[in-house]
């Protein structure tokens, strides 16, 4: 079997800055618009349940866009495919703050979360699959390094939301800025990414190939993999979405205050992923994610009912129990690179199901029990998640291409 020649060591340094301006700046697109969520609830008028199934717009784009993300990455490359996500996601982005600010309609907001959820979603799968290239030219951990620079980007985005909430700045004025931003970093930093030759073998043969993304979806491991990211991302998606409303609600806090508990829990996510690589590489990684989802049902305990302060210490906890599930998930996907693609695209397409289902199941449990206890139901996704932990365990050691 031919074999893939490692790019110059510089190649891969560059990229790797890439891939951390990548996720950064994809945090912060999110973040910009979870930081207004209570604002657009209150501008609105939504109920809590009212609420989820707007947020279920986002969801369901990610679910049309995930299952081809795959496909256009082999067809486009990890770049383009990026570029192209990026332009859907500001056309999105625009739509929200115009369906908020000018046209004040639920159903314009919630066409715009459409274009947002699918160009988050294909945005998602190109740089998470550029980031598992460079992790293994590196031949070592580094995901949770990528992911940590996305939570980055959402703590200085979401502090930077508390603060235009504060200062009643209209939703539309933020999310044009994060929108212009948006499509003037991007192209800088995409032209870093690694060049297209270094996904073909000696032969010129695709190594990340479309063929098998049907076969993918009947890999026991691979879908037990998806259950361990379904059971992450709605540990930490339901924190993203609710945790502001949740602490202004059921604690009476100005709107604001609620937004800032948000940003402690990304400031602790994006804590535990920059210290969790080290603690990977030296306990592998079923042990700690072991120890993080127990974590996270402890955090989301204090949250609920901890009172006003020690809800801030249980969003930092919640915080660090959410912080390495994803990043793992995502790299166990990519162990293979042969097969990475159409194992990252189903993965992927299974973690989504969280936003997809959370958002409704929250705002529904929110109208009957309150948004803060409704929290409670993270304690079961952890529960599943400890079952199908087994699935991401590392591969025997083999020899890595290295930048040496």
């Amino acid at each position: 079997m031919s074999v893939v020649s490692a790019p110059p060591a510089t190649t891969v340094r560059a990229a790797r800055t890439a891939v951390f301006a990548a996720f950064a700046i994809n945090g912060a697109a999110f973040a910009a618009f979870a930081s207004r969520v209570p604002d657009i609830k209150h501008a609105l008028g939504l109920s809590a349940g009212a609420l989820g199934l707007t947020l279920l717009a986002a969801s369901l784009g990610s679910v049309v866009g995930l299952p081809l993300s795959g496909w256009i990455v082999h067809r486009l490359g990890a770049a383009r495919t990026l570029m192209g996500a990026a332009i859907i996601q500001s056309v999105g982005l625009v739509g929200v703050g115009i369906g908020v600010d000018v046209a004040g309609n639920r159903a314009v907001v919630m066409g715009g979360l459409v274009l947002v959820g699918i160009g988050t979603g294909v945005f998602d799968v190109a740089m998470n699959l550029e980031g598992a290239e460079v992790e293994r030219f590196l031949g070592r951990a580094i995901m949770p390094h990528f992911h940590a620079a996305f939570s980055g980007g959402t703590v200085v985005s979401a502090l930077i939301g508390a603060g235009l909430s504060f200062l009643h700045v209209p939703v539309a004025a933020h999310l044009i800025g994060v929108v212009v931003l948006l499509l003037l970093v991007t192209p800088w930093f995409l032209r870093a990414f690694l060049p297209r030759s270094v996904e073909m073998d000696e032969s010129g043969v695709e190594v990340r190939s479309e063929a098998g993304i049907g076969a993918a979806w009947r890999e026991p491991r691979t879908l037990l993999i998806g259950v361990v990211v379904l059971a992450a991302a709605f540990t930490e998606g339901t924190a993203n979405d609710w945790v502001a409303v949740a602490l202004s609600d059921g604690y009476g806090l100005e709107r604001w205050v609620g937004v800032v508990g948000f940003a402690v829990f990304l400031t602790a996510m994006t804590a535990g992923r920059l210290l969790g690589t080290r603690v990977l590489d030296r306990r592998g990684r079923v042990p700690v994610l072991r120890v993080l989802f127990v974590s996270a049902v402890v955090g989301c305990l204090l949250v609920v009912f901890g009172g006003p302060v020690l809800a801030f210490v249980g969003a930092a906890v919640w915080g660090v129990g959410a912080s390495l599930g994803f990043p793992v998930g995502m790299s166990a996907a990519a162990d293979d690179p042969k097969r990475a693609a159409a194992r990252m695209s189903v993965v992927s397409t299974i973690g989504y199901t969280a936003f997809l289902a959370g958002p409704p199941l929250l705002g529904f449990l929110g109208d009957h029990v309150g948004v803060l206890h409704s929290l409670l139901v993270v304690g079961a996704m952890a529960i599943v998640a400890l079952v199908a932990l087994p699935a991401v365990r590392e591969p025997a050691r083999t020899t890595r291409a290295t930048t040496d």
